[in-house]
């Protein structure tokens, strides 16, 4: 990568195309400021030509044998294994993240990938024998048509494969609209794509932003969108998917909450719970934001989190010894300093402050250094409000039954974790929390491929999740086959 500008093109019904886009974006390395691609932001036209090679393709790819399909997807689970290093610095270089959480990303990618090959095996139909006399009556899985999988910044790589394996070994075929910000990623995913062979137009890349997603959800080819995103946003998809008819996979934003009992060990959980704050710089929905310290370790946790996290390396993504990187963009940096001026205006301390921060080797990155606010209201707007930056909120609870109405109160329900060793709190912190991970003594509840990657409240919208058989539902229909023998 380096200094060299990549002026991207979409990839349509098997080669690599020029956007008819007027529009374009520059895509920046955050930890430098350094331009490193022109990205198009890609015309409904362009939308309609990847849409309609994808529905071509679909005829054909939908019959071929699932046991054919499966070998796709070995040569691609091979090729991205043989890649991961590769990968994994155009996603810190384009995004920011540290090396090992870039490589831990690509590897979620890939995982996802071993679980969907599984496909022939869990996707079998079932059989009703003699139902009646003489009739037997069977439920049968089948592909659907084209769908768009529309991605964050924040995982480039990881999240498109929580969808794109599972539709296309259900022989369904997609087109992969990645965000503007980070569409290195994929691109380079898809040269190496490139080597699977898959027939034209099973697989595709629309470059672009909302103009690009506004066209393939009204699209009368498309079948259904999966997506991540903001809440906002997420909304605005779903409702437009419902509008056109189509099925619709949305997960959306997040403020999820870590609770810290009284009985919890902070010298052996607090690395964990750091990681879950400050990993990703935050800018991850299953990012622990408001941290809840139950009843007498209040103020023990609040002085060992600020000594540790006043040793927290800040650094260029490919440096070793960066413990956390920049922010994605100017923008971001922000938005985030936004909300800590906002958090001292309605009354809280800021007791470890971050804003400062300069590098004086990267001058021209988004960086900034982990904050932590003490003395927090939690109606407040920093308590309530997904920030999306390397920001701690510190709440206080008398018991878990405080703790767990902070939780309630929350529009959101992605993601809660407890650090106890208490069964009987454990019990009913799972029971009676409403959000979708929960974590007990783990900071970052994220399921592996085999299960869904759920959620609740205003952190999901749709009927199936992300991941797992799930993903292969929400991607095929059944056909329920009444017959008389």
């Amino acid at each position: 990568m380096g200094k060299t500008v990549t002026s991207l093109r979409n990839f349509v019904n098997g080669s690599w195309v020029l956007s008819e886009a007027t529009e374009y974006l520059e895509v920046e390395n955050p930890g430098t400021g350094e331009t490193l691609g022109i990205v198009p932001l890609s015309t409904r036209r362009d939308v309609d030509q990847a849409v309609r090679s994808a529905k071509t393709a679909f005829e054909e790819w939908s019959r071929v044998p699932i046991l054919e399909r499966q070998q796709y997807l070995f040569k691609m689970k091979q090729i991205l294994e043989e890649h991961l290093g590769e990968l994994a610095e155009i996603i810190t270089y384009e995004h920011g993240k540290i090396l090992p959480e870039a490589r831990g990303e690509v590897k979620r990618a890939i995982e996802n990938i071993d679980y969907a090959i599984s496909a022939p095996a869990l996707m079998q139909g079932r059989i009703l024998a003699n139902a009646a006399s003489g009739v037997d009556v069977e439920m049968q899985y089948f592909p659907e048509g084209v769908f768009a999988i529309v991605s964050p910044f924040n995982f480039p790589a990881m999240i498109p494969f929580w969808f794109l394996p599972h539709a296309i070994i259900m022989g369904n075929t997609v087109v992969v609209k990645p965000s503007e910000q980070v569409p290195l990623t994929m691109a380079r995913v898809f040269e190496l794509l490139e080597k699977v062979t898959f027939p034209p137009g099973v697989i595709n890349l629309v470059n672009g932003d909302k103009q690009a997603v506004d066209s393939l959800i009204s699209h009368p080819e498309l079948r259904g969108v999966a997506s991540v995103s903001s809440t906002p946003v997420m909304k605005y998809i779903a409702s437009e998917a419902h509008q056109y008819g189509k099925k619709f996979l949305c997960n959306g934003g997040a403020k999820n909450f870590i609770v810290v009992m009284p009985d919890a060990d902070i010298d052996e959980h607090l690395p964990n719970i750091l990681g879950s704050i400050y990993g990703n710089t935050g800018q991850r929905c299953l990012a622990g934001s408001n941290v809840v310290a139950v009843g007498g370790i209040s103020s023990q946790f609040r002085m060992k989190v600020k000594e540790a996290v006043n040793n927290l390396r800040v650094g260029y993504g490919l440096d070793r010894d960066s413990q956390m990187g920049p922010l994605v963009s100017k923008k971001a940096r922000e938005r985030v300093t936004g909300y800590v001026e906002q958090g001292i205006r309605e009354g809280a301390r800021l007791a470890v402050d971050g804003r400062a921060l300069t590098l004086s080797k990267y001058p021209g990155g988004y960086y900034l250094g982990p904050m932590i606010f003490e003395d927090v209201d939690p109606r407040s707007t920093i308590a309530r409000d997904e920030i999306f930056g390397p920001v701690l909120i510190h709440l206080e609870a008398k018991n878990l039954e405080d703790a767990l109405s902070f939780i309630e109160k929350s529009p959101y329900g992605n993601a809660a974790s407890i650090y106890t060793t208490d069964p009987r709190a454990i019990r009913t912190f799972v029971m009676d929390v409403r959000a979708g991970n929960i974590g007990v003594n783990i900071g970052v509840p994220a399921p592996i491929a085999y299960f869904p990657f759920a959620g609740m409240k205003e952190s999901f919208m749709g009927m199936l999740h992300g991941q797992s058989d799930e993903a292969f539902r929400f991607f095929s229909d059944i056909k329920v086959v009444t017959k008389r023998i």
